[in-house]
């Protein structure tokens, strides 16, 4: 939760906006410029409103966030509207505290522990599997893209390479984007692998000896260039992370393709599956919220405590062309 600064919307459709969620830091990876805001004049209602990055097509970002708001897919943000006019599109979503991963790292003081880098990538993974056996993509999973509340985290940023969108972290375009292949799951695996990076080093592009031992097989199998050797579903990785230590396995590439292997890693270094239990997207529908460090659950009470105290300004004015007609 950060000020406004002066080139921000003080007021948007019947919003008016209390904070900025990300820091200016943090703003250049983020696809869309994100607020905390309350309706006004009754304050009513508080909601996260996000809006297009300046210089972003507008349209293109609407035609995301509709299709965002048509989806029910569980571990998604939901939107609840979506509005405004052609040059200046918006959308909701409901008001829970809400960190995004870089916010959660410095809060934390650096890289997650371990043990919380793999139930995120299961819960982001669970999320990935049930939205691809929908026939979704979600073509935009990036550090900044996962949202961290007391329930569980959230996927956010839904589309926004799929609509060419600015503002995406380095190190989570899949190569493949590059020669014009459309999004899909694979893409998402490929993302998933840096945002697992990202959280247990604080880089997408980490060297491998900064990934913890236990991370860096499935790391590097979901970064392979080659789309054929990254663990052939979500489910694949969920299935990874979620086997117990004393059992687990490097991730199964697509079946027939070569396994994904580091190249820094010694040539005598095996790759070979072991064998895993049957997990199914369904076994852990039921979980407990995502464990957080106590630093990150104190961070996310300050920013509810924080918003919970501001007020609305005494006077705003909606930061949109008006279209009423001049008479």
């Amino acid at each position: 939760m950060e000020r406004l600064r002066h080139d921000d919307p003080t007021r948007i459709g019947p919003y008016a906006t209390l904070a900025r969620l990300d820091s200016e830091s943090a703003e250049r990876t983020v696809p869309e410029r994100r607020y905390l805001a309350r309706t006004a004049p009754d304050g009513e209602r508080t909601a996260l409103v996000c809006v297009p990055r300046v210089g972003a097509d507008p349209s293109r970002w609407a035609i995301e966030a509709e299709g965002a708001r048509r989806l029910s897919v569980p571990g998604f943000l939901t939107i609840a509207e979506v509005g405004g006019s052609a040059g200046f599109p918006w959308y909701t979503a409901p008001y829970t505290p809400v960190l995004p991963l870089p916010a959660a790292l410095a809060a934390y003081g650096g890289p997650l522990p371990e043990d919380t880098v793999r139930s995120l990538g299961a819960a982001l993974a669970r999320t990935l599997a049930a939205a691809h056996a929908h026939g979704a993509t979600h073509a935009g999973l990036s550090p900044a893209a996962v949202l961290l509340t007391p329930t569980g985290p959230l996927l956010a940023s839904f589309g926004a390479t799929r609509a060419e969108l600015t503002g995406h972290a380095p190190g989570c375009l899949p190569p493949e984007r590059s020669t014009g292949t459309p999004p899909d799951p694979a893409g998402d695996i490929y993302a998933l692998g840096a945002v697992l990076a990202y959280a247990a080093t604080g880089h997408t592009v980490p060297d491998h000896t900064e990934l913890p031992p236990g991370l860096r097989h499935l790391t590097a199998a979901c970064l392979a260039r080659d789309p054929a050797n990254r663990p052939a579903s979500a489910h694949d990785v969920l299935r990874e992370l979620a086997t117990p230590a004393a059992s687990r396995g490097p991730a199964q590439p697509s079946p027939g393709a070569a396994p994904a292997r580091d190249p820094r890693l010694p040539a005598t270094a095996s790759l070979a599956p072991a064998p895993l239990p049957a997990v199914t997207v369904l076994d852990h529908a039921g979980s407990v919220p995502l464990p957080l460090p106590g630093r990150v659950v104190a961070a996310l009470a300050t920013q509810s405590g924080a918003l919970l105290a501001a007020e609305l300004p005494v006077s705003s004015q909606p930061f949109a062309v008006s279209t009423q007609k001049a008479h």
